[in-house]
């Protein structure tokens, strides 16, 4: 499958696709997350804890680089490369153990841990577009091809 575009036209929008991602998901994958400052990488991730039912603040790891959620049957863990020095950080934090195949892991700044990063099912790059935020879905692979047929169905 192609890239998917989607135009997200609000904050509300965006948090909403998160939800929606959740459930397509069905937390178990990697997704990268790619953008500016303040594209929005954090309201999607937002959104997509939220949708696999962690209720409460959903705060940016920037300080911490990891932060891991558990549910009843889901772990997900979200990552916020952006203060990361040196991508051999990562081997420090014991990185291969989070990227089991049994949990959900979003990467904010993926490429400031390359090298050290598995490929991802699905990357996302945010850019500005108009008031809202257009949005470029590039799947990697069989789970992210899938995961782009469903939303492709849904919001275009």
């Amino acid at each position: 499958m192609p890239e998917l575009n989607l135009y997200i036209p609000d904050e509300a929008a965006m948090v909403g696709l998160g939800g929606r991602l959740a459930q397509v998901t069905a937390g178990t994958g990697v997704i990268f997350l790619e953008g500016d400052l303040g594209a929005g990488k954090t309201t999607l991730s937002r959104g997509l804890i939220r949708g696999l039912g962690h209720v409460g603040a959903v705060k940016s790891p920037t300080f911490t680089l990891v932060e891991p959620y558990e549910f009843d049957d889901v772990r997900a863990f979200h990552f916020d490369l952006y203060r990361l020095v040196d991508p051999e950080e990562l081997e420090y934090l014991g990185i291969r153990d989070y990227f089991d195949g049994q949990a959900l892991c979003l990467v904010e700044w993926p490429e400031r841990g390359a090298g050290f990063l598995p490929k991802p099912d699905l990357t996302i790059t945010i850019s500005a577009q108009a008031s809202g935020r257009s949005l470029i879905l590039s799947p990697l692979g069989s789970r992210g091809e899938s995961w782009c047929a469903v939303l492709a169905r849904e919001y275009i």
